[in-house]
């Protein structure tokens, strides 16, 4: 399905919210970065192109509206607005404000699904535009974003499925530090302790990736920042 290939930015202010969002669209078939409030989606927004938004409204600082206006000025990506409040009169300030959807929470996550499907329906022009299949290269090994598939040559190399929700992560923000805690949060763990597991799994993330898994050249540690996928 071509909705499946869909970059999507998720914004929500509430970490473990934000974290399950991400997870469960990863699962299925999304490529998904993740930003805490308005300030971080702008940055995000600045050097990624998405081809949708879910968008919370209520956050500290600017909100969701307050976001979804600004962002119409200079951009048509549709929007899918988060929100506790089902008021028809919210449903109609969203709207107002340049929205293309409005859920109220709590939701089925698979209402989400249906409701981010339909969106990318209304607008296939988004993905029939991209003149190619992004793919990222890591020196002999190569990574197919849209089918989230790592090869080495011509053979396929086999990813757990933390590995390739990992690979998705890292492949969303080439060149950017994520940090143990956040990579915590974007698989869906709650436990911070889980971070030790993380630094396993990277571990045996570079082994598939990297010539030297001890020096490695493209999933890098960053000191005091977290990792980091350095493609060519």
């Amino acid at each position: 399905m071509t909705e499946a290939l869909a970059h999507l930015l998720v914004v929500d202010d509430d970490e473990r919210i934000r974290g399950l969002l991400q997870k469960f669209l990863l699962r299925n078939g999304y490529l998904v970065t993740a930003a805490r409030d308005a300030a971080q989606a702008r940055k995000l927004l600045a050097g990624l192109e998405f081809d949708l938004i879910v968008l919370d409204v209520m956050m500290p600082g600017d909100d969701g509206i307050t976001l979804t206006r600004e962002l119409r000025r200079r951009m048509q990506t549709p929007i899918l607005l988060l929100t506790a409040r089902g008021e028809a009169a919210n449903r109609i300030e969203g709207f107002e404000a340049g929205a293309d959807d409005y859920l109220v929470k709590p939701f089925e996550p698979k209402e989400l699904l249906l409701r981010v499907g339909a969106i990318l329906r209304r607008v296939p022009q988004v993905r029939a535009a991209d003149p190619a299949p992004k793919v990222l290269h890591l020196g002999a090994v190569r990574y197919d974003m849209d089918r989230g598939e790592l090869w080495r040559g011509t053979d396929p190399v086999r990813l757990t499925a933390t590995e390739a929700a990992l690979m998705r992560l890292f492949a969303a923000m080439p060149g950017a530090a994520i940090s143990r805690e956040r990579l915590v949060a974007d698989l869906g763990r709650e436990d911070a302790a889980q971070e030790r597991a993380v630094d396993v799994q990277i571990t045996r993330l570079r082994r598939k990736i990297e010539d030297d898994p001890k020096a490695p050249r493209y999933l890098q540690t960053v000191r005091g920042e977290g990792y980091m996928l350095a493609p060519d």
